[in-house]
Parts: C-alpha cells; structure tokens; sequence
C-alpha cells in the first residue's frame, strides 16, 4: 500500500517539471502528507495540464456515506478495471499525484522501521491516481485515489504492494482526456518500466500523521 508521502519541491519546480501554467493555491511543502488531507493532483482538461488539491481517500460519486474514503487510500491496479468503486474512473478520471518520495514500514519481528524511499534519478515524481467527484445536497468532495501493484525487486525486502510510480515519459499518456477502456489502461500500468529507488531508515516520528517537518525526513545514525 501507500499510505503517507512528501512534497517538499519549491513551487517552481513543480510549475516547470509538469508544465503547469499557473500559480498553486495555498502551496506549502509537506513532510508527512497522510490520508484524509488534501493533495497536490494534475489532470488534463483536453487543453492544458492543471493542478489542484483533491482529499486523499477515494468517495466513489454513488457513496452514501463519504467516511468511505478512509478505506480507500488506494486501488490496486491489477484488479481496478473490474471494481465497481474504480472501473468507470480507469476509462477518463486518471490523475497524476505529485510527490518527491513515500514513507513505507519495514516489519522486524515485533518492530516495524520506516524508511523514506525515493527515486535515484529524478526528484519530483507522480504516482498514478484516479478521482471522483461526490455530491450530497450542499456539500461536495472532489477526491483520489493511489494505485498500487506487486512489489519490484527493491520494495519486495520492505511491502508486499507498493505504489504505481510513473515514468516521467508516460505521465502524459495516463491523464490524456480520451475515453480508455478499463483493461487497456490496467495493462498500461501493469507493463510499466519500474524506476529506480533508494531508501533510508528515519525515526518513528513519522509514525503520527499529526507530526510534520525537517524531523520527519531526517535519517537515522548508528546511534539511534
């Protein structure tokens, strides 16, 4: 699964990187960006690239209760296209979730170590998302989901899922506006390249969602 991020990129950065052409509102870097809180999502409205903030937790439009969205942090690709919460999102609300690395939990024994994991090559990165929108009388959510698949060959040691991270090459491709069939779109993340990552161990700081800054991305030394 993933289940918390960070952003800490100047907004500079983000604007060039996804070719974004306006200001983002509010933004501020993140340390421990956990479930539930807004997140910082690119989609493509046939035109341009923009960039705006959906609730991290999935509320499928035909929700009864929008306290579902804490179950659902994450879609698993390989079965999205056949899941009623997900399928009709896989054929055109695709959506780029920004980040520059994702905190994972190694278990040992009784003792679960989190790391900070990253890309060796590249800063900014985006998993692959899907959205919805819901809507109840007045009040209205506008909400996401991370995908996820098997571990590669680096995250095997640490998780038995891991994010859908994607290449910077076909990030394009996965928010492009057009109606996608479910299938195709599962075998699209599914034949993805993977990337390469690095990973070092930080402090149980991090642990709580309510704690955020320089800490929580600290690594650790012998000592601790």
């Amino acid at each position: 699964m993933c289940g918390r991020f960070t952003l800490l990129a100047e907004e500079l950065e983000i604007l060039e990187r996804f070719g974004i052409g306006h200001k983002l509102e509010h933004y501020e870097p993140r340390y421990n960006v956990a479930p539930g809180q807004d997140v910082l999502c690119v989609v493509n409205d046939g035109e341009k690239n923009k960039a705006g903030y959906l609730r991290w937790g999935l509320v499928p439009f035909w929700s009864k209760d929008p306290k579902i969205g804490y179950k659902m942090i994450n879609a698993r690709a390989e079965t999205a296209s056949s899941k009623p919460s997900f399928k009709h999102l896989m054929t055109r609300k695709r959506c780029l979730i920004i980040a520059d690395s994702f905190y994972e939990w190694k278990k040992s024994g009784k003792h679960k170590q989190p790391l900070r994991i990253s890309l060796k090559n590249r800063k900014l990165f985006a998993f692959a998302g899907l959205w919805d929108r819901w809507k109840q009388g007045e009040k209205e959510l506008v909400t996401c989901t991370i995908l996820t698949k098997e571990p590669n060959d680096f995250m095997k040691d640490i998780h038995n899922r891991m994010p859908v991270i994607l290449p910077e090459e076909y990030e394009e491709a996965w928010i492009e506006p057009e109606k996608r069939d479910p299938e195709q779109m599962r075998d699209f993340l599914l034949g993805l390249p993977d990337e390469d990552l690095t990973a070092y161990e930080v402090s149980t700081y991090v642990n709580s969602p309510k704690n955020e800054g320089p800490q929580c991305v600290e690594g650790l030394t012998s000592a601790d």
